[in-house]
């Protein structure tokens, strides 16, 4: 695989980076030949930072790598298609891709979705998320119970915190649930739609 660094001044190129199984482009960043050496030798995708003028491999402060599958150079070799396994969310928001089709501050239980998505799939084995699917369908549905009984007992009392937290537990385990199962929110949304057009 030849690269042209030298076709551009600064000696960096393009490099896309691409979801190895669901296909999604997951963000772009520049790489010089030192970074896209480290990427191969590492297994880790690794840029050349404008910004702190350094080379910066993905994930070193947040521990979201992107693990190499495979790297592809375009027909004019001065932009990588890289291929990789992504261990979190790519985006600093909290997306799994920079391209995120979800308004996160309208949508947030959508974009919350993804998020257990991602986590569900994650070699993370620190994950909460992981652990409970890993568990099963009985553990995620008796959490979801407990969580509701929790929200019931606060309820009952006038400690608007502890309703609340509550209130946000019962609805997080109930996302894990569905998903489980094999289903999603819109469903939800779906089948309450339909009632309503029924009166």
């Amino acid at each position: 695989m030849r690269v042209d660094f030298k076709k551009y001044t600064d000696q960096l190129v393009p490099a896309i980076i691409q979801d190895y199984d669901t296909h999604k482009v997951l963000m772009m960043g520049f790489m010089n030949e030192a970074a896209l050496k480290q990427t191969e030798e590492t297994g880790k995708v690794t840029f050349y930072s404008r910004s702190k003028n350094r080379l910066w491999t993905k994930g070193e402060e947040s521990g979201n790598f992107l693990e190499v599958k495979s790297v592809a150079v375009d027909c004019d070799n001065d932009t990588l298609l890289i291929k990789a396994h992504p261990l979190g969310p790519t985006c600093h928001t909290g997306a799994d891709t920079c391209w995120s089709e979800r308004n996160h501050s309208d949508n947030f239980l959508f974009y919350l979705e993804d998020i257990i998505k991602l986590r569900k799939s994650s070699t993370d084995e620190k994950s909460y998320v992981r652990q409970l699917f890993a568990k099963g369908i009985n553990k995620i549905a008796q959490k979801v119970g407990e969580e509701a009984v929790e929200l019931v007992i606060e309820a009952k009392d006038t400690n608007e915190e502890l309703f609340m937290n509550e209130a946000a537990d019962l609805m997080f385990h109930y996302l894990l649930l569905l998903n489980a199962k094999g289903y999603t929110l819109q469903d939800v949304i779906y089948v309450l739609q339909q009632r309503h057009l029924k009166k």
